[in-house]
């Protein structure tokens, strides 16, 4: 059994930690929404009445928070009180930038650390088959992997400090380009009187396949588990995808390479967000593209 503290405990945050806590661990969580904790509660964590409570008899210290200044913040007050030699997961989507300056508060607190986000969205944290892409030093990631995987389906160390955000950011800008052509072919097809259905048998087996088509189909219907047989209840959240996309702009704008495609893509889920949408789930997107009112 490790004693592990789970900072952040919002919408994936809280099954991840509830996985960890199945696997056998201790867990202690804490985080400013008391409906949150709450459900932590519910879910067998133990509740610390802050940060700085929360981790310092941790030998791991995960963190789940919606950006890179949160993530710098909560590491600088919780990294002196933290017992030295623990490490620091933090599975937040935030900019390179600062997973590298979060990698350093680690070090000059005595602590290993490692970046590493997840892909698979809420139902894969309640089900514990998210993918974590991990970035860090080979010691520090061995110490992790064991930590991760009652959260993981498949666990990668994709580099050095930031490698894990890095790979994030560019999986989530594929992510929204393919989901916005995915989205376009079916109104194109509903103007041409094509039936969903037959778009999808088409284009799942055709040169057309990919993920956004036959995981996460943007129509009701010819995938049962996806949203939009939900009414788009979000999975992944339109705004989120904003989020991701804006980093993906703001790194390739650092790093002097040219994503057009990813910056319309960002163009139109701003607009997307703008109208309302930011709440439903990313496929949603469709409904825009129809112009149907949000």
């Amino acid at each position: 059994m490790t004693t592990i503290a789970f900072i952040g405990l919002g919408n994936m945050g809280n099954p991840m930690a509830a996985n960890l806590v199945k696997a056998g661990h201790k867990v202690v969580g804490f985080d400013l929404v008391p409906e949150n904790l709450a459900l932590a509660r519910e879910h067998g964590l133990i509740l610390a009445e802050d940060g700085p409570s929360a981790v310092k008899e941790a030998e791991v210290v995960v963190t789940m928070l919606p950006a890179g200044k949160h993530v710098l913040s909560v590491y600088g007050e919780i990294a002196p009180w933290a017992p030295k030699g623990a490490l620091f997961i933090d599975s937040s989507t935030i900019d390179v930038e600062s997973a590298r300056k979060a990698h350093a508060i680690a070090r000059e607190n005595g602590l290993s650390s490692i970046d590493a986000p997840v892909s698979g969205g809420t139902g894969g944290a309640a089900a514990g088959t998210l993918t974590f892409m991990a970035g860090g030093s080979k010691e520090a990631f061995a110490l992790a992997e064991p930590v991760l995987q009652p959260m993981a389906g498949r666990i990668v160390h994709c580099g050095e400090d930031g490698a894990g955000q890095a790979a994030k950011i560019c999986n989530n800008m594929i992510l929204g380009i393919s989901m916005i052509g995915v989205a376009e072919a079916f109104v194109l097809g509903e103007k041409l009187g094509l039936s969903h259905q037959a778009l999808f048998d088409v284009a799942s087996t055709s040169s057309g396949q990919c993920w956004s088509l036959t995981s996460y189909c943007p129509v009701p219907g010819p995938v049962p588990a996806s949203p939009a047989n939900r009414d788009y209840k979000p999975g992944f959240a339109a705004a989120l995808m904003l989020k991701d996309l804006k980093l993906s702009q703001e790194a390739a704008q650092a790093a002097g390479a040219a994503t057009p495609l990813g910056a319309e893509a960002a163009q139109l889920y701003s607009l997307f967000n703008a109208q309302g949408g930011g709440g439903a789930d990313f496929s949603g997107i469709i409904n825009f593209l129809r112009g149907a009112k949000i």
